[in-house]
């Protein structure tokens, strides 16, 4: 099992949190503030790690076997991101999908770390 850091489709009551069946729910999280946080062509959320002008983005940790992050939600990922490792803001470290480095893709981002939250940024869109 494995900690992994969800900010999008796959929280409580989100379109994709079915891919976490029988993944439990470790609890409410929030990153340490040292990401920016864009929408992918409005579509989906990704963390970019950065040195400078960081902030906490809200999300939930879950225990996920290895098995179902490669068969479940690995696959669900869109090309623009990747696995990695985010530092929370407790110091602890989970799994988290981060903006795929470097960036090729032609599908747009915006920069919604000032909002923090996929689910505000959802409900002003």
């Amino acid at each position: 099992m494995a900690l992994m850091f969800f900010n999008g489709g796959a929280m409580r009551g989100e379109p994709l949190h079915h891919l976490l069946d029988g993944s439990p729910f470790v609890g409410a999280a929030r990153t340490a503030a040292k990401y920016r946080f864009y929408a992918v062509g409005d579509q989906c959320p990704a963390l970019y790690p950065v040195s400078h002008g960081g902030a906490p983005v809200t999300g939930e940790v879950y225990d996920v076997s290895l098995d179902d992050l490669r068969d479940k939600l690995l696959p669900s990922e869109p090309h623009e991101l990747e696995l990695g490792v985010v530092e929370l803001a407790d110091g602890s470290s989970a799994f988290a999908m981060l903006l795929r480095r470097p960036y090729t893709s032609h599908v747009a981002l915006r920069d919604i770390t000032e909002i923090g939250d996929w689910r505000a940024f959802k409900a002003t869109a």
